[in-house]
């Protein structure tokens, strides 16, 4: 069949291999001229990773990423641990692979291109009907399925989300050697809610360059990002080395405000991914605070979950999307509530969230049972990701 994906990103280079690998014929279509990855570190959680492995490049993705087999997570006043959890689970060597949104994304973009998957560049999608895909250059088409794959900024995805009033920092500097902090642990330091930074390590950006990068961020509500660029950076070095001054080898290395990148976040969920035209994956389906580290997996998840229902469905793509959105809904309505209930704790101006979060859930998430709960959690299959 003739396929189109809209977005060149970690869910619609996923779903052109899983695609293009059956023998359909698959069309990626990106507004940029050469497609690129936006963002800088994330985890991808066990769940992901199957899905990796399904197409054939889980191995290429572990060599470039860092295993993280920790969560942990202190209080700054009282030193105090408020979030610690960890992969073990009996006889599974599960793990998180943290790694860099370039590694992961040529990695996904070699498989798409193996399988046989085209990429259209430089063609910004405008609409998307009756099996047409236009574009201000061209009309292409007719298509048997259209996946809507474009993410956050997507303008064919009916979604209203609601922006969140934090977002954070980001930037990727080099591993430090004059650091203490462990290479398979992501850490966060918090102030109440106000207030967190953190340290990801994730890996090299290819094979060819062994330099050990992190991932740093920063949490800051959305409408200060112009005030703190004004402020300037030894104001907000002078304030993290206070809050912690582990962080102080990492973000030494910034040396101007725009190798820090907002990154706002809103929570919004499609309770039908699909209408007569076309079908909607990852970011454009779904979209929640990175909390929990469930975005890129919900997008391979979505990818693979269609790609098997294209594969069952006989030729019926309305039957592959009704089939793709069954298959993810519990799974993806589940996680998108968690992250809506946990993120306030963690990024709020609340002051009695962060009470509760100290004084309650963190004492409770130390027993035995409580910590293979949030394991599950945090892995991604807490529910079954696909039904």
């Amino acid at each position: 069949m003739n396929i189109a994906i809209v977005g060149a990103g970690i869910g619609g280079f996923a779903l052109a291999a899983a695609l293009a690998t059956r023998g359909h014929d698959v069309r990626v279509f990106d507004r940029f001229d050469a497609p690129a990855p936006v963002g800088s570190g994330l985890v991808i959680q066990p769940v992901g990773q199957r899905v990796l492995h399904k197409l054939g490049i889980g191995h290429a993705v572990e060599e470039l990423g860092q295993k993280l087999f920790r969560m942990l997570g202190t209080e700054a006043a009282q030193d105090r641990v408020v979030l610690d959890v960890t992969y073990d689970a009996p006889a599974l060597p599960l793990f998180g692979l943290a790694i860099h949104r370039a590694a992961l994304f040529s990695c996904l973009l070699d498989a798409a291109r193996r399988a046989g998957a085209n990429l259209i560049a430089g063609q910004e999608v405008a609409t998307a009907a009756s099996g047409y895909v236009e574009t201000a250059q061209d009309r292409h088409g007719p298509f048997d399925l259209i996946v809507d794959a474009s993410g956050a900024g997507s303008v064919l995805s009916p979604i209203k989300a609601r922006g969140l009033g934090y977002g954070a920092l980001w930037a990727t500097v080099d591993w430090p050697e004059d650091t203490d902090l462990p290479m398979d642990e992501l850490r966060q330091r918090y102030k109440q809610a106000r207030h967190m930074v953190g340290v990801l390590p994730i890996g090299q950006m290819d094979h060819q360059k062994n330099t050990q990068k992190a991932a740093i961020f920063w949490s800051l509500p959305a409408r200060d990002y112009n005030v703190w660029r004004a402020r300037g950076l030894a104001q907000w070095k002078e304030e993290a080395a206070v809050l912690w001054p582990d962080f102080t080898p990492f973000s030494s290395q910034i040396e101007h405000v725009d190798q820090m990148t907002m990154a706002r976040y809103a929570h919004g969920t499609l309770l039908r991914p699909y209408t007569r035209d076309v079908v909607f994956i990852g970011d454009a389906a779904h979209r929640a605070s990175p909390q929990l580290g469930q975005g890129a997996n919900m997008a391979l998840l979505d990818a693979w979950s269609l790609a098997q229902a294209v594969g069952s469905a006989n030729g019926d793509m309305a039957k592959a999307a009704r089939s793709y959105a069954q298959a993810r809904r519990w799974h993806v309505q589940a996680y998108q509530a968690m992250s809506k209930a946990f993120t306030p704790m963690y990024q709020s101006n609340s002051r009695i969230l962060p009470v509760l979060r100290d004084r309650v859930l963190a004492p409770m998430a130390m027993h035995p049972r409580m910590r293979r709960m949030l394991t599950r959690l945090v892995c991604g299959d807490l529910l079954p990701p696909a039904q």
